[in-house]
């Protein structure tokens, strides 16, 4: 009787086993997320990987983060996330000492960083250049204020700041210098929009050009803040680069 209870235990541990094996095989880690496509954790790590240029060309939100980033857009993140860069770039700027000979420069993308215009769009939206266009004529886009105090900062502080922007100089450079002055960026050297000689090259290259343009002028560059990879990346970046978050689109 001994033999057969223990011959009986000895099974049953075996179909447990065999269970166990079973589930650990067909089934995910227990912190993974049951569907990933759905998970709000997903979206997290989508985002993450946007904003560290691990994911590329893409060309709208996934469906299913659309209102992950709807969220983080409107619920308070993103201003968190753009005032702690802004204070980081702050304190980079008073670790700086400037030459008295006029050529310390720093530059700033326009839309998305010095101006809103992701709040403009719908996140799953591919981006409408004809729609941008008629928006940007309007001239009624506000300011990022933590730009803004940043611009302030820089300007107060003695550098030359450059406005560097795609937008198209013979369609939109009047409505974009008039926007611009009326919400407060005022003092700065020079607003740079894409001419007719850079129609049709990507945002890296043009801007790329206009850096290598600026540096053959004797200016240095100390920093270069913009929202998408393309405006810090390349030729003539600057001493220091702060990329701003954008999980809305991407420009190449």
């Amino acid at each position: 009787m001994f033999i057969s209870t223990m011959q009986r235990l000895r099974e049953a541990l075996v179909l447990v086993f065999l269970a166990i094996c079973s589930k650990a095989v067909n089934s995910r880690p227990f912190w993974w997320p049951s569907d990933t496509a759905d998970s709000s954790g997903y979206c997290l790590s989508w985002r993450l990987a946007v904003e560290a240029n691990n994911i590329r060309a893409w060309r709208t939100v996934p469906t299913q983060c659309s209102r992950h980033v709807e969220a983080y857009m409107t619920a308070g993140q993103y201003q968190r996330d753009l005032n702690l860069i802004v204070d980081s770039i702050c304190s980079y700027v008073d670790t700086v000492t400037l030459s008295d000979d006029g050529f310390d420069a720093w530059i700033l993308d326009v839309d998305d960083t010095c101006q809103p215009l992701l709040l403009q769009r719908e996140a799953c939206e591919p981006f409408d250049p004809l729609g941008f266009r008629a928006w940007a004529l309007q001239g009624e886009c506000g300011a990022i204020p933590d730009v803004l105090r940043l611009f302030n900062k820089l300007v107060e502080a003695g550098f030359k700041v450059f406005l560097v922007t795609g937008r198209d100089e013979e369609t939109l450079g009047e409505a974009t210098i008039q926007n611009l002055e009326s919400q407060g960026f005022l003092g700065y050297q020079r607003l740079i929009l894409r001419s007719g000689a850079y129609k049709g090259v990507s945002a890296i290259t043009y801007k790329s050009e206009i850096r290598k343009q600026l540096v053959e002028e004797g200016y240095r560059i100390w920093g270069n803040v913009g929202d998408q990879w393309s405006d810090v990346q390349g030729d003539y970046a600057g001493n220091r680069t702060f990329k701003l978050p954008n999980p809305m689109y991407f420009i190449p």
